[in-house]
Parts: structure tokens; C-alpha cells; sequence
């Protein structure tokens, strides 16, 4: 059989059901409803026919106001936290500091819900409708709806459109004139009325409880036939051929310190342009936005026999039928939910991304950076969305111009800081309680992740403009914060702890391991730019000075300076395999003994896990190249999930709708579990690291491609297009019987490559928008383009 290269043409045969969630009866529960979002507006939509909800929400609708989280003058008791510390008095320490270092308040503020577009269709008996289907498609970003009653087919879309800034839902029927329906908005919040305005549409407006937001939402209706009316509060469509809604919707919120915008105004804006355009054109535009995004990468991972069965079936049947399929799927819908949920100009995804239907979500759906928020992003680079980051680096502009008010009120240092949780307000401080709040790598761990989008892209004016002076404050305040420990002589990190167990400490492992990853990116980076030559050594000599990895009396990675592990202890952290993954200091190759230490770890603390601690679980045991343990974890991933309550306890798992529950909902497990399938198939750091070298693969001076590096035995036979390597390579895999078939490397910069596959290596020189492919045996072959049926 002759060895094939792939182009983007050999996945474009797939069906297009087989990316779509798709149920043969409406939602009840809002873990039943299924998503749409551009990044700033997003929506639930439930799919019912008589009494359609559509609940919404706009990424600036939170509690709170512009305010200072810092704790002035918290820095005189830091000294004193550390002896207390330093002497064994843990408890101590943490009364201290709950008394005199904490965030002011004490706890932060908390993303809102919006409101509902409710649709009133007289006439239609749910009980005796036929050809009932509602769906997603991943590919269009589309939710529909069709049902037949009375003998017409109706059909509604509902889609988010990035480009136009609004949520549209276009109602057809296969009959004219039969659209007659009432629509109207409803408020989440009790400050707040919906009225009907001389142009026949509806403004919803009104503030957040305890909060300086106020907000605006915007009802149009487009008929095509018929006649449109506005009064009390509701729009009347009565005997239509089509009609297409447009919902905008705005506050007054400017940044964390500005709340001076006009909604209503914002609102004026939007819509202007779209009252006399067409649903076609605007539909349009908003596939070739979403598709110029989302078609970027591939995945075939077989066809299945469960295709045919509703999305929420093939969840329930998943771990005894073999779906592939609904892998694939899985996969697709972490990259379309970031798409939906995370676009420049925007927010950053939150805890539940873009959507929320409570004004009291559980941990205040804001941004928790102990592992959570970092993990949202996973995905971003290796599945070619990159872009999708940079609400996330906006926000982080801001976040560390709060974190450095932290700095010098906690710790009286330079740089800036930020604990384990920010909100739209932008604090900084630690908060909830001192034993778990005081943990100040956060902005260290998420500025690693703009030198990573440097390691993928080569773009050296993002990394001179946006990344370095972020990545060089975040350092700073590092290089003020160690301080030397009197038993071992090295520096070590503290007042911390180890997420989210342990009590407060010095010297947790994941805090060293974060530290000398900033350390080596930034270093990195300022050798890159040829900037700032005495800070680099000095960083380099400090990273060369913290205290290193342990291994443990039970063959384990210690978790904190001292030997404590408990082997029993199944905790959902997971941190000190930080280093593992999402990082690259402990490798199969360049540190062995510790590497087989923190698989021990990992096997200690089980397979069991909450959602989004599975989504970490995945992805290391990916990196420890152990496909069928990875296997094991999406296993246990894809099964029903329930929310707990009254005394029943939740379970994790997936929702109906595929969204990750912790539970309840947290969409990071979406995003933990597409970036496992794509690390299962490529990684590109480099499996020679060691924590004492700065490799060239971790300068990006060059390119490391592990080709199927944990392909699970479950998953045999496959097609992967376009997923994206350190270095700026792309790469194409095809595989079958569990081993390799072909691989091409896209180029996208000159620099030297290391290929890797099943114990063999090539090198090779890069050129710049060369291609280059491989066999098996990892030799050169001629590329050729094929169709999935060869």
C-alpha cells in the first residue's frame, strides 16, 4: 500500500451530522439547552416549540463596581506570617493572616445572568407535533429547531454573530403566512422593565443589584410578509412567511475602572446597520467568520455505529458501545465553545465560559487561576486558535496593572502579582481564606502562556509589545518574593500553598516549578529581543538557585519541601505534576526519575475525578505517554453526569447538552478534554528538558514533533489535519492498526526540526512555507492528496 499525505481536502467528505448534537425532544433543564455565543453575547437556546426560551447573557453583566482589592500596608505582617510558618505554627500564621492580609473585601464579585428572549407560538399542541429534531451544528455555529404541527414544518435558527454583534433566530415555515407569534424579553434582574418603543422594538434596561452595572437589551423583529406590532412590552408577528429576530444587548461598563458607557447608545450602534440587511448576508458573515476559525483543524476518528442515536444516548451508551465518532465530537465542541466564548474584544471565558442562567453561580463564575482558567486556554494553540487568547492577554494588561497595587500593598515588592482568582474588577488580592487564597503564582502561570503563543507563532512583535513587559513584571515581583530557607539554603516561595490543600506553607512544589518556568520564558524572551541583558542573568541565576524537585519516601514527587505525601490522598489537584503538564521541566528522557516519580504521584491520587481535575488528568497522562491510561480517563469523562442537592450527591461526567460537570456545569473539562485528544496525538515540547537547562525547543530556536506520542489502542485508525506545534509547524497525521501510515510537516518558519516517532529520530533544516512527509519509518516521501475512501 502506497504511504499517503494528506491535504485539507481529505477530511471535507465527513458528514456533516457527524458534527452536530443533536435530541428528538426539547430541554427541560438548562444543562439540556445548547449554545451559541460571539464572545460577548452568548445563549442557552431550550428548543421548545409552543414556548421557546432563549436565556442570554452579556460578558459584562457582574455584581460590583470599580474598587481596590488591595489590603493597605498588608505587607508590615509578612515577615511575621513567614516565622510563624517557619516554626510550625501553621494555624497561627493563617489566623494572622485571614486578620491582616487578605483582600478587602474578602471575597470577590460574581458574573450575572441577563435575561430570556421568550416566544409565544398560539396554536401548536406539543403533544401532537411530529418530526421533532433540534441540533448543533459545531461547523456553522447554528442552533435549530424543526417540528411539524398542523400540518406545516417550522424551523427556527438560532446563530451568534461575531461580525453583526448580535444573536439572530430566523423563523420559516413551509406554508405562508403561518407565523403568528408573540415575542418578548425577560429580565433576570428586579431592577429592570421591557417596554415597546415607537420603532416597534423592545428595550429591556435596568442595573445589577449592588453593582454600578447598567445594562440594555435590544428586541428587533424583520417580518417578511404579514404585520409587526409593538405594545406593552411584547412584538406581535401575526401571519408571516419569515421573520428574523435580532437581540443586542449592552452596559455601561467601559474597563474595571471606567462604567461610563451608554447602553442603550451601544445598543443604537449595533443595530443600526442590520435593520435593512438581509438574513441570508448576515448568516453569510457570520459563517465565513466562524468557519475561517473553526475549519482549521480536522479530526477523523472512524465512523460509529452509534452515529444515528441522539447525542444524549451515545453519552449513556459511550462505555460500552465504541464511538470514536463521539470522540471526535467531544474534541470539536471544546474548540467550538472557545470559539463562542473567548474572541478578541471580549472577556476571557469565565468558569462556565459565556454562559450562566444564575445570579448566584457557584464560585461567582469569574476566573479562578489556580488551575481552572489557565485550562480554558489549553486548547487554544494546538488546535489552531490562537487568537482566541487575546481577551484573555487584555485582560491580563489589566490584571497586572491591579496586581502591581498588590505587590506593593502585600509584599512591598516591584512588578505585579495576582493570587488565585481575578473577576471583571480586576483584583488581585488573595481572597476567600488564608490556608487556600494565599497563593500568588497566578499571573506567573498565565503569563507562560504568552510565551507559549510565541513558541507557536514566532511573532516577535507581539512578543516586544504585549507579552515581554507582562512576562518582565510577573518576574520582577518573583525575583523580590523568594526568600532563602534556613534548612536547605535554597530560595524558596512563601506564604503559598499547594491548591487547594495543605494549609498554608512555604515552598510548595508547583509554586517552584511555576517560578522557574516565568524565570526561563522570560529569560527567553529578553535573549530573543536582545533586551535587558543583566535581568536575564539575573533570572537565570535565581531559577538556578530554587529549591528542586523531591523525590519522596513513597517513590513519589513531593508535593511541599517536607516528605508528607499520603499515598490514600485522591485530592482533585493535582499541582506539583505542574511540571509534567502544562509544563516542560520533568520529561521522559531528560529526567527520568522524576518523571517516573510523578506518575507515581499521579496513580496515587486515582482515576477518579471532578470534571475538570479529569480534563488535567488526561493531559498528563498523555504526556506520560500513556495512551490507554488517557483512554481510561475519557472513559470516565464521557458517562451522564447529575448535579448534586437535598442531600443527593452530583456526579461527574457530561451534561446532555456535552457541557463538563464538576459538578455542577464548569466548561474547563471541555476545554481540558480537547486539548488531551490533541496532545494524544502530537506534543512538541521537548522530551529531553531537564529543570536545570533551558533547552533550544523552550527558546524557540527550534522545533520538537512527537508524532502519536499516547495514541490510545481504542483508537486505531484516524486523520488529523493542521493541528500546530512549537516552532510554528502544522502537522498532518493518518494512521491505521494503531501505527502511523503518514505525517506532513508545514512549515511556517526556518529552523532546525526534530521528528520523533516510535523510538526513531530524523533531523532536518526547515525552510520557511516548505512542506515535508514521512512514512513510518520516518522517511521522506512525496506528498499526494487523497480522499478519506483510500
Amino acid at each position: 500500500m502506497r504511504t499517503l499525505a494528506l491535504s485539507l481536502l481529505a477530511i471535507s467528505a465527513l458528514s456533516a451530522s457527524d458534527l452536530q448534537l443533536w435530541y428528538n425532544q426539547p430541554a427541560v433543564q438548562w444543562e439540556e439547552a445548547l449554545p451559541v455565543g460571539n464572545g460577548r453575547l452568548g445563549a442557552m437556546v431550550f428548543g421548545r416549540p409552543a414556548s421557546e426560551r432563549i436565556q442570554f447573557n452579556e460578558h459584562t453583566v457582574w455584581t460590583g463596581e470599580p474598587h481596590s482589592y488591595a489590603h493597605p500596608g498588608a505587607h508590615q505582617y509578612l515577615g511575621q506570617i513567614r516565622s510563624l510558618l517557619a516554626e510550625g505554627k501553621q494555624k497561627e500564621a493563617q489566623a494572622l493572616a485571614m486578620q491582616e492580609f487578605m483582600s478587602q473585601p474578602i471575597r470577590q464579585k460574581s458574573y450575572q445572568a441577563f435575561g430570556d428572549l421568550l416566544i409565544e407560538q398560539p396554536g401548536i399542541d406539543p403533544a401532537q407535533l411530529s418530526a421533532y429534531r433540534r441540533s448543533l451544528d459545531l461547523d456553522t455555529a447554528i442552533a435549530t429547531t424543526t417540528f411539524t404541527a398542523n400540518g406545516v414544518t417550522y424551523t427556527r435558527e438560532v446563530l451568534a454573530s461575531h461580525p453583526a454583534g448580535v444573536i439572530a433566530v430566523r423563523l420559516t415555515a413551509s406554508k405562508p403566512r403561518s407565523l403568528t407569534f408573540d415575542a418578548t424579553l425577560k429580565a433576570a434582574h428586579p431592577d429592570a422593565a421591557t417596554t415597546s418603543r415607537p420603532d416597534s422594538s423592545l428595550s429591556m434596561s435596568g442595573a445589577v443589584a449592588n453593582s454600578a452595572i447598567k445594562f440594555e437589551a435590544r428586541l428587533v423583529a424583520i417580518p417578511e410578509g404579514g404585520k409587526v406590532e409593538s405594545k406593552d412590552g411584547r412584538i406581535s408577528i401575526h401571519d408571516a412567511d419569515a421573520v428574523t429576530l435580532l437581540l443586542a444587548g449592552a452596559t455601561n461598563f467601559v474597563n474595571y475602572r471606567d462604567v461610563s458607557a451608554s447602553p442603550a447608545r451601544r445598543n443604537d450602534a449595533t443595530l443600526a446597520p442590520l435593520r435593512s440587511a438581509r438574513y441570508p448576508a448576515l448568516k453569510a458573515a457570520h459563517l465565513a467568520d466562524h468557519q475561517t476559525l473553526f475549519r482549521r483543524v480536522r479530526l477523523d476518528l472512524g465512523s460509529s455505529a452509534s452515529a444515528a442515536l441522539p447525542t444524549d444516548e451515545r453519552v449513556r451508551r459511550f462505555a460500552t458501545a465504541p464511538d470514536p465518532q463521539l470522540v471526535t465530537l467531544v474534541f470539536q465542541y471544546g474548540r467550538y465553545l472557545l470559539i463562542a466564548s473567548s474572541r478578541k474584544g471580549g472577556q476571557p471565558a469565565n468558569l462556565q465560559g459565556l454562559w450562566n442562567a444564575s445570579n448566584t453561580p457557584s464560585w461567582d463564575s469569574k476566573y479562578t487561576v489556580n488551575i481552572n482558567t489557565e485550562m480554558n486556554y489549553w486548547p487554544a494553540e494546538i488546535t489552531g486558535l490562537g487568537e482566541c487568547q487575546q481577551a484573555l492577554f487584555d485582560a491580563l494588561k489589566e490584571v497586572a496593572a491591579s496586581g502591581a497595587e498588590t505587590a506593593k500593598e502585600h509584599y512591598n515588592a516591584p512588578g505585579w502579582v495576582l493570587h488565585h482568582n481575578f473577576d471583571l474588577w480586576r483584583g488581585t488580592a488573595p481572597i476567600n481564606a488564608s490556608d487556600h487564597g494565599i497563593w500568588p503564582t497566578g499571573g506567573a502561570w498565565l503569563s507562560t502562556h504568552l510565551w507559549e503563543q510565541y513558541l507557536f507563532t514566532g511573532d516577535r512583535e507581539f512578543l516586544r509589545t504585549r507579552a515581554y513587559p507582562l512576562m518582565k513584571g510577573a518576574a520582577e515581583f518573583f525575583t523580590a518574593y523568594l526568600v532563602r530557607d534556613p534548612k536547605s539554603g535554597k530560595l524558596i516561595s512563601g506564604p503559598s500553598n499547594s491548591p487547594e490543600q495543605g494549609g498554608l506553607v512555604m515552598g510548595p512544589t508547583m509554586d517552584h516549578q511555576i517560578i522557574r518556568a516565568l524565570f526561563a520564558d522570560t529569560a527567553s524572551a529578553a535573549e530573543a529581543l536582545n533586551v535587558d541583558p543583566e535581568f536575564r542573568r539575573k533570572l537565570l541565576a535565581m531559577r538556578a538557585d530554587i529549591a528542586p524537585n523531591h523525590i519522596g519516601k513513597h517513590g513519589q514527587l513531593q508535593e511541599w519541601m517536607e516528605d508528607i505525601d499520603d499515598p490514600k490522598n485522591e485530592h482533585r489537584h493535582v499541582s506539583h505534576l505542574w511540571g509534567v503538564y502544562p509544563g516542560r521541566e520533568i520529561t521522559p528522557y531528560g529526567s527520568p526519575d522524576l518523571f517516573a516519580a510523578a506518575r507515581k504521584s499521579l496513580e496515587f491520587r486515582g482515576d477518579a475525578a471532578t470534571g475538570w481535575s479529569m480534563g488535567w488528568k488526561l493531559n498528563l497522562w498523555a504526556r506520560f505517554l500513556d495512551g490507554d491510561h488517557a483512554w481510561k480517563i475519557f472513559s470516565n469523562l464521557i458517562s451522564p453526569a447529575a448535579n448534586g442537592g437535598r442531600g443527593v450527591r452530583g456526579k461527574a461526567g457530561l451534561f446532555p447538552n456535552l457541557f463538563d460537570a464538576h459538578p455542577p456545569f464548569q466548561i474547563d473539562g471541555n476545554f481540558g478534554a480537547t486539548a488531551a485528544v490533541a496532545e494524544m496525538l502530537l506534543q512538541s515540547h521537548d522530551p529531553y528538558a531537564t529543570p536545570q537547562a533551558i533547552s533550544p525547543v523552550e527558546q524557540g530556536k527550534a522545533a520538537f514533533i512527537h508524532l502519536l506520542p499516547a495514541l490510545p489502542s481504542a483508537l486505531p485508525k484516524g486523520k488529523a489535519l493542521r493541528l500546530r506545534a512549537r516552532g510554528g509547524v502544522d502537522v498532518d497525521l493518518d494512521w491505521a492498526d494503531g501505527k502511523l501510515r503518514s505525517a506532513t510537516l508545514h512549515a511556517r518558519r526556518a529552523l532546525p526540526v526534530t521528528v520523533r516517532y516510535a523510538g526513531k529520530e530524523i533531523r532536518f533544516q526547515a525552510a520557511k512555507g516548505k512542506d515535508y512527509s514521512f512514512d513510518s519509518e520516518l522517511n521522506a516521501i512525496k506528498p499526494v492528496t487523497v480522499t478519506l475512501e483510500e
